[in-house]
């Protein structure tokens, strides 16, 4: 059993390829020590910004040995197909075994084979895994063939303490060196095992595992921002970053002018994270304070004061431009910024940003109208709601587009209703974000998302499988949310057909995208633990579009099918459906009104089925949905007795067709709740 060690060094690997390359790393190679009949204890993949890294601990020396027995053709065959047989299975004829069986006699080649040693397995596939290395983008550099994500500098490479060579090409030999840090420990030194190199990288100012250097920045920011009696604003996404960035992370904190307060909070943040990876930090009341945190790649002897002083000066000069945009947008209203929103192409068939403007100004009256909503405020918002696209803070920070708006309405006078409408009418934007309560603002994120997925899949620009380039699913979830969460009594199809007249485009789509609707509630469902065959079986019944009233009889459902009586009368009712199938495969549908029969059985399921229907509509008209199901509930005594008592394919015709129509009536009569047929179970 040995130990591997391999690690490719090269100029900066971006940070977020890091995580990705890595596991690329540990799969091919374990995949191809696998395939080779090469077992290991476990395999370790490490990446910093400079070199990828896998140990593999428990490696095999060798192959073990094999022996393979190949049937071939009968002994008095031919001699071409015997010479054949032993050509293909590369052996000669005192390597073959004559066999005496049941159907004959037949030859047998014994192919025993020697494994190989673990270094000449290794020698012969790394090079082609390096050279044929899935980055998503790499580069060739001078005069050199090999691609990879950055020049590569040397290879590591080492089985025990035994250097595993191979020639990569382009002056590339591994070899048993490495370095440490670019700046602090430049120089190469030799490794003898994993842990020899894990214990130089240290001394070398280098943290090989990335945990550790993510705990390291993680903790030392909290316990600066704590000293300064501040809290750091935790990001993830920041801090999974920066850990790519450092192999040496020096955490130090910085400082800027509170003048720059004055711009929005968000705005200071967008620009100190997107353009600087720096942290911000709040003080106790909330408040964005006028310092941050950073990581630096660097320890000095002063303490870092230069590093911090550079990099103060480095966000003075970016915050500048944030003030900047912020003081020329507040020049220029938002309703004068409409016009140039006709600049902007929404898509190419769809048309401009300002024509999708005033299609939201009409379906957002409409939708207050239909939900008694402010219908002037739900306009007035729907038509500022875009302008801020064309703003200097949106062009350099996208990200804050709708949030910038907000600010922007607010200066002007419009109402806090109107100027959160603006920022809101992006939400829900996914799962964990917040869906709008305010009326104004959910009418407008209604019509926001509408007038996407309406006219989209008008111009038959819809999602398929993985690729949805244009957010559908998540605009789709995002009606769901907005309606079911605030409990808006709205008819789809309605408003599909009302955003659909705006856009001028072909309402037969409108079905396509009632059917996406489906499917999108039975993804938003399974996550709160509703079955999929419970939403399928109540969307069957057709014409159901209100998802409010929807979902009511899905948990009525639900509810129903948990007890004993809604599991028998299910069974009830798929011994029914199986019988009816059978015979209207023969003979056509089942037509026709039934009678009272001759039987008592047949007689009480008779009666018991009309006295329901004449209850159940009215019932279900008032949403009485959990009392629908208690009354269907009541069918279970009869039917189980008719089933009991009674013989459905009588030889007598007359008593036959009555009994299959008394059936129909059972299947009709539960299909007014839901179709019974599409519940699993």
């Amino acid at each position: 059993m040995a130990d591997f060690l391999l690690e490719l060094f090269s100029e900066e690997i971006p940070a977020r390829m890091q995580a990705r390359a890595a596991s690329d790393l540990k799969q091919l190679v374990a995949a191809k020590l696998t395939e080779g009949g090469l077992k290991f204890q476990s395999a370790d993949a490490y990446v910093t910004p400079r070199r990828l890294c896998l140990h593999i601990v428990g490696l095999d020396d060798e192959q073990p040995d094999t022996r393979e027995e190949r049937r071939g053709p009968r002994a008095d065959a031919p001699e071409k197909a015997i010479e054949g047989f032993l050509k293909g299975a590369n052996v000669t004829q005192k390597q073959v075994e004559i066999r005496e069986e049941a159907k004959g006699t037949f030859l047998y080649a014994i192919i025993e084979k020697k494994g190989r040693k673990t270094t000449e397995l290794l020698t012969e596939f790394l090079p082609d895994m390096i050279r044929n290395f899935p980055w998503p983008k790499s580069q060739r550099w001078g005069s050199g063939t090999l691609r990879w994500v950055r020049p590569m500098h040397s290879i590591l490479c080492l089985l025990d303490d035994r250097i595993v060579a191979f020639d990569l090409g382009d002056n590339l030999m591994s070899g048993n060196q490495t370095r440490g840090h670019r700046f602090l420990s430049p120089d190469s030194f030799t490794v003898s095992s994993f842990e020899d190199y894990k214990d130089n990288l240290a001394k070398a100012h280098v943290i090989l595992e990335p945990e550790m250097r993510k705990k390291l920045i993680h903790d030392k920011a909290h316990l600066l921002a704590k000293d300064a009696e501040l809290s750091l604003v935790e990001d993830e996404g920041l801090l999974d970053e920066i850990v790519g960035l450092a192999e040496y992370p020096v955490v130090m904190m910085g400082e800027f002018d509170k003048d720059f307060l004055d711009v929005p909070n968000e705005a200071l943040m967008s620009a100190m994270k997107s353009h600087q990876k720096y942290f911000s930090l709040m003080d106790k009341n909330g408040k964005l304070a006028h310092k941050f945190i950073f990581v630096a790649n660097m320890k000095t002897t002063d303490q870092g004061k230069k590093i911090i002083a550079g990099n103060e000066r480095v966000l003075r000069a970016r915050l500048s431009d944030t003030k900047f945009f912020w003081d020329q947008d507040l020049k220029i209203s938002l309703d004068d910024r409409l016009p140039a929103l006709n600049d902007i192409v929404f898509h190419e068939k769809l048309g401009t940003v300002g024509q999708r403007v005033e299609r939201l100004a009409k379906l957002s009256g409409y939708i207050a109208d239909k939900i008694g909503a402010d219908v002037t405020q739900a306009k007035r918002a729907a038509l500022l709601c875009k302008a801020d696209l064309v703003s200097g803070m949106v062009g350099e920070f996208a990200d804050l587009q709708g949030l910038m708006g907000k600010y922007y309405a607010e200066k002007q006078g419009e109402s806090e209703i109107v100027a959160n409408a603006i920022v809101e009418h992006y939400s829900p934007k996914g799962p964990s974000d917040s869906c709008p309560t305010n009326p104004v603002s959910v009418v407008v994120a209604l019509a926001e998302k509408l007038d996407s997925l309406v006219g989209f899949f008008g111009i038959d620009e819809k999602p398929t499988g993985s690729k949805d380039p244009f957010a559908l699913r998540r605009a789709a979830l995002g009606i769901i949310r907005l309606v079911v969460e605030n409990k808006l009594r709205l008819n789809l199809l309605s408003l599909f057909a009302y955003a659909d007249e705006a856009l001028s485009l072909r309402g037969d789509k409108m079905t396509d995208l009632l059917d996406f609707f489906a499917d999108r509630l039975k993804v938003h469902l399974k996550e709160q633990g509703v079955r999929h065959d419970l939403i399928t079986a109540v969307f069957s019944l057709g014409g159901e579009d209100d998802l409010v009233r929807m979902l009511a009889r899905v948990e009525a459902l639900q509810n129903f099918l948990t007890t004993d009586e809604g599991t028998n009368l299910l069974a009830g009712y798929k011994r029914a459906a199986n019988i009816l199938k059978a015979e209207e495969k023969k003979d056509g549908p089942i037509t026709g009104d039934a009678t009272m029969g001759n039987l008592p059985e047949e007689q009480e399921l008779f009666k018991t089925l009309n006295g329901l229907k004449a209850k159940l509509d009215n019932i279900l008209s008032q949403e009485k949905f959990e009392d629908a199901m208690s009354h269907l509930a009541k069918l279970r005594p009869a039917i189980d007795a008719f089933f009991d008592k009674v013989t459905v394919n009588s030889d007598v015709d007359t008593e036959r067709k009555n009994r299959l129509r008394l059936l129909a009536d059972i299947r009709n009569t539960m299909h007014k709740v839901a179709d019974f047929s599409k519940i699993e179970g």
